[in-house]
């Protein structure tokens, strides 16, 4: 997700001074199909001109990450850390070497209570929440009648009697005035449902010595929590943390809801470790990318159905049945037609690929566009994701992308680009 001019020459190396230039476009449009015109707080540059209003919203974390070198730029309306002291490259490696915290605070949390909660979540999702054990998680979708992804989210069925929802920063406003309206319509035909938006903090440790970390402020055995399950847990210390093994890396790793008064002590108490740093959205951005996952706003939003952004898996074969979500009647029957489009990965050599850069054929018709990319810090070659034509969607299909006017050959190629290290026990 993220970032601007603050980021040219602080790495140091070409390979980041490229990657700064794609993070610039991202500033510009991550989450814009939610959040809009940018804000800026007091004393920081308004990263895209003519683009400010209000003042940035602060995370707990906010004072910390000032204090730690952290720099920070506007993202989907609040004061986030771009990167810290060390190079996005090299942050970006530490966490796929060893472990990193990364301050998800502006995402919204939300709890649904009372005994309709599956049936109102399901009047606004994809997912199968009924199929989902207690504890156990699920990536769903919000759509539109029209068929179009509205945002994309975490839906967790807990043992407490309640749904813990996570979904994007920059979709929070349209994300909770959804779900109000819902909950006015199940309330008025006398169904019990209730919501509470969470004020916690929000942490994600990711890597692959996540779990050494971790486990030393645990009393539960962390080899038991598997990818998309969560726990409520007392973690160094700090009682009521709800513990959830997901992560927007590709690498293990757990996102930590935590009382806000208590966030900056965990995090202090994390970093005391010796692999434990600090990450900003810089990396988390090339990270992601590298593992194949959409950012909304760039790869999704409401001009994009699941079968078009290759996202079928998240919706429940029970749903696919009822066909009782919204937009149903549009996207069930893609699922066995094909779409016009796709979303696909691509690599290539030479310039870096940006978001809106054209994707051609080999005769060099223009047959899509790119909506992420990024140099690969990894694979170290240039890798991105967008939308061809479905003709052109089959992996190692030969294309070409226009890079200033020039047609550079590209090759589509499955995702992740990365292989990832989901725990599965």
């Amino acid at each position: 997700m993220m970032w601007a001019r603050l980021l040219v020459g602080v790495g140091g190396s070409g390979l980041w001074l490229r990657a700064s230039r794609d993070l610039r476009g991202l500033l510009r449009v991550g989450g814009a199909a939610c959040v809009g015109r940018r804000q800026a707080s007091s004393g920081e540059e308004c990263p895209v001109k003519g683009h400010c209003t209000e003042a940035l919203k602060k995370t707990p974390l906010f004072d910390f990450h000032r204090e730690q070198g952290g720099k920070m730029v506007g993202f989907a309306g609040w004061s986030m850390p771009v990167q810290y002291k060390d190079s996005h490259i090299a942050s970006h490696m530490h966490t796929r070497e060893h472990c990193s915290i990364f301050d998800v605070s502006h995402m919204l949390q939300t709890k649904v209570h009372g005994k309709d909660r599956v049936k109102f979540m399901e009047s606004l999702v994809v997912g199968d929440i009924a199929e989902l054990k207690d504890n156990q998680g699920t990536l769903s979708l919000f759509t539109t009648e029209k068929g179009g992804i509205i945002d994309d989210l975490i839906v967790t069925r807990t043992d407490q009697g309640y749904l813990y929802v996570v979904s994007n920063a920059g979709c929070a406003d349209k994300d909770s005035a959804r779900m109000k309206a819902r909950l006015a319509e199940f309330k008025a035909a006398g169904l019990d449902v209730d919501m509470e938006f969470l004020d916690e903090a929000l942490i994600a440790v990711q890597g692959p010595s996540m779990a050494q970390v971790l486990q030393q402020g645990l009393k539960e055995d962390l080899s038991k929590l598997t990818f998309m399950n969560s726990t409520l847990a007392t973690v160094f210390g700090i009682p009521g943390c709800r513990v959830t093994r997901c992560g927007y890396t590709g690498e293990d790793g757990v996102e930590i809801s935590v009382p806000a008064s208590r966030v900056v002590e965990l995090t202090e108490k994390l970093l005391s470790h010796s692999e434990v740093k600090l990450a900003g959205l810089g990396s988390r951005d090339s990270l992601r990318l590298e593992a194949g996952l959409c950012l909304y706003g760039n790869d999704i939003d409401e001009t994009t159905t699941p079968v078009e952004g290759t996202l079928v898996w998240t919706i429940g074969k029970r749903r696919r049945q009822t066909k009782d979500f919204p937009g149903a009647d549009i996207i069930v029957p893609q699922i066995k037609a094909k779409t016009a489009r796709k979303r696909v990965g691509l690599v290539s050599t030479g310039p870096p690929v940006r978001q809106h850069t054209p994707i051609l054929s080999p005769d060099g018709k223009v047959i899509g566009e790119v909506t992420s990319g990024c140099p690969s810090p990894c694979l170290k070659k240039n890798i991105a994701m967008g939308y061809v034509d479905s003709a052109f969607a089959k992996n190692g299909t030969a294309i070409q992308v226009e890079v200033r006017k020039k047609a550079v050959p590209a090759t589509v190629s499955k995702m992740p680009f990365v292989p990832t290290n989901y725990y599965s026990g």
